[in-house]
């Protein structure tokens, strides 16, 4: 038996052992192969096709450290308790856990005793990690991301650190003399996200795993509201017709969320609000009241969701229309992950926005903040000097790394290193215009067709021209 077969069983055998299944599902083997061969991975994958395993497995077979970048402090945790239930070598490290755990994970980060590190990219680039990386006792073996579609959506706008993690890969890999392979797994991009991932990754030659992202226990259906009392009337008598299932329901804002939930709560609902204003403690405290049923629905913004392993959600509703289909895709993956049916609502606006302005309202208001966000980073990049540091912008400006990452989306800028840039052209004569990006999410509310057909086209994946689900309420 050579090397590479002797990996593959032991691969097999800790599998069962741990996991307790006697053979991975497609195309869990085949990503599990790549990565112990060393290579660039990009898989895309339906919620609930067990991503994790696919990158926590060849780590753990490893003799050095895989870093795992991933976006919310939740989703960190919930699979490094996992691990470290099974005895794992396994941590996190971020601003929520105490000091004292802090310091044993960068002793034992040090000392070369984990083989998973979760970390945000925040993280990774900072001091008290990046220095870290380098030492050749940590043996870093390779850098995962997880939930990717958060660089394309996300790097631009309120989290630029995103953008600088193909300059981090080629950093470590010239300080290390060897090669970093990366692997990103997400379960919904679009054609221009994997572009994206794949260009800002700088990903080599990735072998590239897709599945479509349909849930065939995903019974979706839209309802309109021609006043706004009727919005509350339909979500109250969802939650009637659902009682004591677990669920969750999205708003877009925060006060949405807070105001939402009193109002249900006022109304004998036992729910609660949950949003990235809240304390730590009181997120963490809401995610284990959801997660072991004692608390059977919350309402929440997108802050929650990624990751959520609850197999057992019977229904999400949403009481604003998401952004775009991708976000719709992500948070309604969280319901029927057990393999059974689950329902959808989505309430919409009336087609005018007259009568029912929410919908309207909500667009304008988002519309807005975003030009102003445009033009504050406009206002930077023209100041910028054409080379530096990027903690001297950030110290310099309000939202300098956030300009810096829009600059480089515009193929204006590239990284010198993870923590240097340099002007690459030009600015435009005039600020590129914003897109309105929640328009596909609203023709979704209006359209005719098939509910999957018209979201599978969304995100790249469109069925044979007459395909119908069966089960959303235009089939029905």
């Amino acid at each position: 038996m050579d090397e590479r077969q002797d990996e593959w069983q032991r691969a097999r055998s800790l599998f069962q052992r741990l996991w307790g299944y006697d053979g991975f599902r497609s195309p869990q083997g085949d990503i599990i192969r790549a990565l112990l061969n060393q290579q660039d991975v990009l898989a895309i994958l339906p919620t609930g096709a067990g991503k994790s395993i696919c990158f926590q497995l060849p780590a753990l077979l490893r003799s050095g450290l895989t870093v795992v970048v991933s976006p919310l402090v939740a989703l960190m945790d919930a699979q490094v308790v996992g691990l470290q239930a099974k005895g794992l070598p396994a941590a996190t490290f971020h601003s929520e856990i105490p000091r004292s755990q802090q310091f044993e994970t960068l002793q034992r980060l040090r000392q070369g005793q984990l083989r998973l590190l979760y970390l945000s990219p925040e993280s990774l680039l900072s001091q008290r990690i990046w220095p870290l990386l380098l030492h050749p006792e940590v043996r870093l073996q390779g850098l995962v991301l997880d939930e990717a579609h958060c660089l394309a959506q996300w790097g631009d706008s309120f989290r630029p650190a995103y953008r600088r993690l193909g300059a981090a890969r080629q950093a470590l890999a010239t300080a290390l003399g060897r090669p970093i392979p990366i692997a990103a797994f997400t379960a919904t991009a679009t054609p221009t996200d994997r572009a994206t991932i794949a260009t800002v990754l700088s990903l080599q030659e990735p072998v590239l795993f897709e599945r479509s992202p349909y849930r065939a226990n995903l019974q979706l259906q839209v309802q309109r509201c021609w006043v706004l009392a009727q919005r509350w009337w339909r979500l109250l008598a969802w939650l009637r017709s659902h009682p004591g299932e677990s669920g969750l329901i999205y708003a877009r804002s925060r006060r949405d969320c807070e105001s939402l939930a009193a109002r249900l709560i006022d109304r004998g609902q036992a729910v609660a609000a949950y949003h990235a204003g809240l304390p730590p403690g009181d997120r963490r405290r809401l995610e284990r009241d959801w997660s072991n049923g004692t608390l059977a629905a919350l309402v929440c913004t997108s802050a929650f969701g990624m990751g959520i392993d609850r197999p057992d959600v019977r229904w999400i509703v949403h009481w604003h229309v998401p952004l775009i289909p991708a976000e719709y895709i992500q948070e309604i993956g969280r319901a029927g992950r057990d393999g059974k049916p689950a329902e959808v609502l989505l309430l919409t606006s009336e087609p005018t926005g007259w009568l029912e302005p929410t919908d309207r309202q909500l667009s304008r208001f988002f519309q807005q903040r975003q030009q102003q966000q445009l033009r504050d980073l406009w206002r930077i990049a023209r100041q910028l000097p054409p080379a530096g540091s990027i903690a001297e912008i950030a110290d310099r400006f309000n939202n300098g790394p956030i300009a810096l990452s829009w600059l480089h989306t515009l193929d204006r800028l590239v990284w010198r290193d993870p923590f240097h840039y340099q002007l690459s052209d030009p600015l435009p004569r005039s600020m590129p215009l914003p897109t309105q990006s929640d328009r596909l999410m609203q023709r979704y509310g209006s359209d005719r067709g098939c509910r999957w057909h018209y979201l599978l086209t969304a995100l790249g994946w469109p069925p044979a021209t007459h395909w119908r689900c069966g089960r959303c309420d235009r089939c029905c």
